[in-house]
């Protein structure tokens, strides 16, 4: 366990004193830089930025967060724990005249289980009512993209149901792995299975029970969890104070919020004009392309080809006309604004005969859990 900030302690049987340190990665902070404000010298950064590397650390991975706990005896490092997670840590300890590093491996369990939500307000409230962390909402919102908006679309009322993996450290839930299989029953958009699926070239998907694909060329909404504050077709604007064509879907979304592209694409337009703020815009297949505003920031350049999911950008408050944190979505097809809430895009290919004798039996296990306690029809008791 961290102990609090410079705590000083006298280790019982030690002649020297140990000062102890703990200190977090902070934002635009690297690792070397942490250590020269802990107080460790050139030549002690150099040797435990060495120790990491034989460690196989990858300082590309830092983030903000990252715990660092210095043990220093006479003014001299002599213990480093280097913190990721509460599986993820490297410890340097000082060998005579050098510093040796290692990765400390921790114990922990998988286990598939199954997850009840029952929603009131969100899915995310929903979560932690079942007693499990937050994060399931994200990861359930992954599987159903492509038929459900989770902020438009879900109802109080609707229901879910999710075989999935868990990952345990000393009976403690760290983490969620795949969801392999998932149903959700709701009143707006009725019955929604998905299974997943490993197939012999390795590929992973999600596919329904008869093998028809879970994916679509287009996502339901290009946020994870979003709710609309303005839909398509005329609106008053409140700042210029008149009444025109709103062409698109705006999004309420904090500023940072990731982006995603809602199919495969190429970018035609990414900077800055004058009433979108920061604007990209990706042309699809289909005469579609999409246009997302407001941005704070643009993580794709013109002419690069994007895929589905691929985080395009960050929400933000960009931009003339902007009247707060949100992200516009507009959508055209053959060059006119369509409503992208009410388009109706194709699934992608079902698997292929031949292979959903496979299918079947990878997902027998994950149906009999799922099917244990169905979830009820809507509007049943």
């Amino acid at each position: 366990m961290l102990v609090p900030l410079a705590l000083v302690a006298l280790l019982s049987g030690a002649t020297d004193t140990a000062v102890i340190k703990n200190r977090r990665i902070e934002k635009h902070q690297t690792v070397a830089k942490a250590l020269y404000d802990a107080g460790l010298d050139d030549v002690t950064v150099d040797a435990v930025h060495g120790a990491l590397k034989a460690a196989e650390f990858d300082f590309r991975k830092a983030r903000p967060g990252d715990q660092l706990r210095f043990v220093l005896r006479g003014g001299q490092l002599d213990v480093l724990d280097y913190r990721r997670s509460l599986l993820t840590e490297w410890q340097v300890r000082r060998d005579g005249e050098k510093y040796v590093g290692k990765k400390r491996e921790f114990e922990r369990e998988q286990r598939v289980e199954v997850v009840e939500l029952n929603v009131e307000s969100s899915v995310w409230d929903a979560a932690i009512a079942a007693g499990e962390k937050p994060d399931i909402a994200v990861t359930l919102s992954d599987v159903f993209a492509w038929d459900i908006d989770f902020y438009r679309d879900v109802q109080k009322g609707d229901r879910m149901r999710a075989v999935i993996e868990k990952t345990f450290h000393k009976g403690r839930l760290l983490d969620y792995g795949n969801v392999l299989a998932a149903e959700y029953v709701g009143s707006s958009v009725g019955t929604r299975r998905s299974f997943h699926y490993r197939m012999p070239d390795g590929t992973e998907s999600y596919f329904m029970q008869d093998g028809s694909s879970a994916r679509k060329t287009f996502l339901k909404s290009p946020l994870k969890y979003a709710h609309v504050t303005s839909r398509f077709g005329g609106r008053h604007h409140p700042i210029l104070n008149y009444y025109s064509n709103h062409n698109g879907v705006d999004y309420h979304a904090p500023v940072g919020t990731p982006v995603w592209a809602v199919a495969d694409g190429t970018v035609t337009r990414a900077g800055y004009e004058t009433g979108g703020g920061n604007t990209v815009c990706v042309k699809h297949v289909m005469s579609f392309e999409t246009c997302y505003l407001h941005l704070s920031k643009i993580s794709v350049k013109v002419g690069q080809k994007v895929s589905q999911k691929a985080v395009i950008a960050e929400s933000g408050n960009t931009g003339k006309l902007t009247t707060g944190p949100h992200l516009h979505f507009g959508m055209k097809r053959g060059g006119g604004w369509v409503n992208p809430l009410n388009q109706n895009f194709p699934r992608a290919d079902p698997l292929p005969k031949a292979l959903l004798p496979d299918f079947q039996a990878q997902i027998a296990d994950a149906l009999t859990k799922l099917d244990a306690s169905p979830v009820a029809a809507f509007g049943t008791k």
